[in-house]
């Protein structure tokens, strides 16, 4: 079984709603039809209705038992715009700003996470990352204790016996363009867990750099090496080793030579890449490439699940990102 069934199935125990407001987009009614014969989730609609029905009919396309929601004929639409108004009160938010706002799809649904109404949200397919962040940060805020709202990549590499067992997290890959020290610290942590979380297995977090413990030394290395010397000290119980290059972070042998005494080096699962450039490029890489299965950008430190999608996604691509938001929902 791999890696987003095993999710489907651990999920299927406590069945969450999620919300997809991009629903006239051809993928996410093919993923919708998909999630709806596998019963791993419940899945909301945002959008005009017809419009939606028409298309799924168009392309044969089974989604009868979805719920679909049009804001402007939503019987919350005045109560979302009353809780959208006390949220944003403190930012000067009106009554005809908040009406502006709650009829589009992606607000809407935040405010349904917000009430109680749905369990997380995913959109991305249709959107860019700010327009799915910015409201997921005005209105679900972060999360408590959260220090930095971060995104990842879960990598899935077929045949691989590198991370755990070519399961890895990738971060930030989405977000955060040029994180310092204390970002990359915020970062690491929230990777571990979400690796924990999502993999069920120990994080092993490599900072990785184009150097391994000192080969090459400026500014851009020093920033791993400073960030790892802090996660170390404040937080003891994580397994964390850098400044890494990649192949010394996952391949054993190498690690062998070039960082012998380290216990992550040649075992890591949870890759944080210096800068949003490099994270990128390495999803990408490894996707393409590699033939990866790439989920996300998965986003962590906000309150409540809400995850992002690459433009470039497919129907598969949103199943599992809907089966791994319906997990983080639990």
């Amino acid at each position: 079984m791999n890696f987003i069934e095993n999710v489907k199935e651990r999920v299927k125990n406590n069945v969450k709603t999620i919300v997809l407001p991009e629903a006239e987009d051809l993928r996410v009614l093919e993923a919708t039809s998909k999630i709806l014969k596998e019963k791993f989730a419940k899945v909301i609609l945002i959008g005009n209705k017809d419009n939606i029905l028409k298309k799924a009919k168009d392309n044969n396309l089974d989604i009868e038992e979805v719920k679909i929601i049009d804001p402007a004929k939503s019987e919350k639409f005045d109560e979302y715009v009353n809780l959208l108004v006390e949220l944003r009160k403190n930012k000067g938010m009106t009554v005809e700003e908040a009406k502006k706002l709650v009829l589009d799809p992606v607000y809407y649904g935040m405010l349904m996470v917000k009430s109680g109404e749905a369990d997380g949200l995913v959109s991305g397919a249709a959107h860019s990352t700010a327009d799915t962040l910015r409201p997921a940060l005005q209105i679900l805020k972060t999360a408590e204790g959260t220090k930095l709202v971060s995104a990842f990549f879960l990598m899935v590499v077929p045949n691989c016996k590198y991370g755990e067992e070519g399961t890895f997290v990738f971060a930030d890959c989405g977000l955060n363009p040029n994180p310092g020290v204390d970002e990359l610290e915020a970062i690491a942590v929230s990777s571990a867990k979400s690796f924990e979380q999502l993999v069920q297995k120990d994080a092993k977090i490599a900072m990785l750099s184009y150097s391994t413990y000192g080969s090459a030394k400026s500014e851009l290395t020093e920033k791993m090496v400073n960030a790892t010397k802090q996660i170390k000290t404040n937080h003891p119980d994580l397994q964390v080793d850098g400044e890494l290059q990649l192949d010394a972070a996952i391949v054993p042998e190498i690690a062998a030579s070039k960082a012998p005494e380290s216990k992550v080096a040649g075992h890591a699962n949870v890759l944080v890449f210096p800068d949003l450039n490099a994270g990128n490029i390495g999803y990408k890489l490894t996707q393409r490439l590699g033939n990866a299965e790439a989920y996300g950008p998965l986003c962590q430190g906000i309150a409540k699940p809400v995850n992002d999608l690459s433009r470039g996604c497919s129907s598969n691509d949103i199943v599992g990102v809907v089966a791994i938001t319906a997990l983080q929902a639990q």
